[in-house]
């Protein structure tokens, strides 16, 4: 396999399209159409280290129960379930990304970061999008004030039992991070 060149078919402020020229183990010519956060994306720049973004998994302390959120996602035509989630800005740590999401998502406050992930990607067939999943502790009172106009947030706690039921949900769309997050709560109880 063998890159030969890219170019960027869009110019928007946070996705674009780009077409990957390359050979094949064949040596045979190929293109690959995606989607990429980087401009360019990182086949081009080699940046694989920093995540174009968060997924937080929120362990909410007093309640002893994971967050979820139930989302309108305008691509689905409904609502999903996942975790709090949010782009980096520039220059932003992971951490400071964390809190300012999780506040603005569902009006609850980091407490703790107990680990991250190193940038992951779950459409690689169709992106090169990362991002760092970070499992948090976290506290407060759920609120939407500072969901954007664009959002339309509903803040759950789940224990074990209700994460089983929600993985079993075959009429429920669901982020796969998070099915696979909740089904190892499911089953064990803890993250």
């Amino acid at each position: 396999m063998n890159i030969l060149r890219t170019h960027k078919l869009t110019d928007l402020p946070h996705l674009n399209l780009y077409r990957t020229h390359y050979e094949d183990r064949n040596g045979d010519p190929k293109a690959w159409v995606f989607t990429s956060r980087q401009d360019p994306p990182r086949l081009v720049s080699g940046k694989w280290d920093t995540p174009d973004a968060v997924v937080i998994v929120p362990y909410h302390v007093s309640r002893q129960k994971l967050v979820v959120i139930e989302e309108f996602r305008v691509v689905l035509g409904g609502y999903q379930y996942g975790f709090p989630a949010g782009l980096m800005d520039p220059g932003e740590t992971i951490a400071a990304t964390c809190g300012r999401e999780l506040l603005e998502e569902t009006g609850l406050s980091v407490s703790r970061i107990l680990r991250q992930s190193p940038p992951v990607y779950s459409s690689s067939g169709i992106t090169d999008e990362a991002v760092s999943m970070v499992f948090v502790e976290c506290d407060g009172t759920p609120s939407n004030a500072a969901n954007e106009s664009s959002e339309d947030i509903r803040t759950l706690f789940v224990g074990p039992a209700e994460a089983q039921a929600l993985c079993a949900a075959a009429d429920r769309r669901m982020d796969v991070k998070t099915w696979v997050v909740l089904w190892s709560f499911a089953q064990s109880g803890t993250l």
